[in-house]
């Protein structure tokens, strides 16, 4: 006589298979995707936006050159700090976001206006090298590689495609390539630089007025006049407050302007170190330097803080504008220097 399988309670027969054929709800797994998604995003995002890590103007790498033998040449310094700083601004993790249209590039506030700043500087050296320190005086013919530069670097800075700014400023390195290996060859009489204190001061005359707007605008991010007319010269007209929607905008554009200025003014010290030394100049340089690093140290707080006075908060706009405003002094110091010896 066969026994009867267990069944259980109430007779039933066990389910061996309960857990085999069990499928996830579909609003848990769409739940789970956003989540994913959203994680993505932000760490993308959180990644996009450190700031890239300084270059040294001295170590910077030219395809088949002894970079030692080439910084002796005038102006290789000066157009391979701009050339690096192209290439970041391009190169560097996320790319170029300012036109971006699709997450996280889209959504992000901070690196673009950090672009801005860059872009601005870069701006400022191309057409000075344009300007000044390709020309020896005003009759003499611009050099076309710069010509090209200088106009592509001031194409729309959001544009996504046809053409795309990627694409222009591209170009434009490529034409900053091609002048530098002009200067290092020789051949070409229009590829020349001059370092001659005049020019200096030309391009020295524009910084001031930049970092003398960075340090009023950066300051406004409390509504105190007197404390806003301490980081300006002359009397210059006190701005409103800030909007608390616009001071990290403010905060990541000076920090993107001053951060490319570093390195311009350490290629300027090696192309212009003569000029400097018969002038008396290099301790000038040195503390400009010095407060640059300064204004684009690592920033460790997640966000910006626009605390007030000697409160619990810091306030990260007014240090800025403290490290810039002592730079832009030094730099006035400079360039009177220039003048004067």
């Amino acid at each position: 006589m066969t026994k009867e399988p267990s069944t259980g309670r109430s007779g039933e027969q066990p389910n061996t298979n309960s857990t085999k054929g069990r499928t996830w709800p579909l609003g848990r797994i769409l739940t789970l995707l956003v989540v994913l998604v959203i994680a993505t995003i932000g760490g993308l995002g959180a990644y996009w936006s450190r700031q890239p890590e300084p270059f040294d103007v001295n170590q910077i790498q030219i395809d088949g050159v002894d970079i030692e033998e080439a910084l002796k040449t005038p102006g290789v310094a000066t157009v391979s700090s701009a050339i690096t700083v192209a290439e970041t601004l391009l190169g560097k993790p996320g790319g170029y976001l300012s036109n971006d249209i699709t997450p996280p590039g889209i959504l992000m506030d901070n690196m673009p206006n950090w672009e801005y700043g860059v872009l601005t500087e870069l701006r400022d050296s191309v057409r000075s090298l344009r300007n000044d320190f390709s020309r020896s005086q005003t009759q003499s013919v611009e050099n076309d590689l710069l010509k090209v530069a200088d106009s592509n670097f001031n194409f729309d800075s959001h544009s996504y495609m046809l053409p795309s700014t990627e694409s222009q400023f591209r170009a434009g390195t490529n034409a900053l390539i091609e002048y530098r290996a002009a200067l290092m060859s020789g051949t070409d009489q229009t590829a020349r630089f001059f370092t001659r204190a005049d020019n200096l001061r030309a391009y020295l005359m524009v910084v001031e007025k930049r970092l003398g707007s960075y340090a009023q605008r950066l300051s406004a991010s409390v509504n105190d006049a007197e404390l806003t007319a301490s980081f300006t010269q002359g009397g210059a007209q006190v701005l409103e407050a800030t909007p608390w929607n616009e001071v990290d905008d403010i905060f990541y554009e000076a920090r993107g302007y001053t951060w490319a200025l570093m390195h311009m003014i350490q290629a300027i010290s090696v192309d212009f170190e003569s000029v400097l030394r018969g002038k008396n100049a290099m301790v000038s340089v040195e503390q400009i330097l010095r407060d640059l690093r300064g204004a684009a140290m690592r920033k460790w707080s997640p966000m910006v803080l626009n605390g007030h006075g000697y409160g619990l908060l810091a306030n990260h706009s007014l240090v800025m504008a403290s490290y810039i405003s002592r730079a832009n002094a030094a730099i006035i110091d400079l360039r009177v220097l220039l003048e004067t010896g």
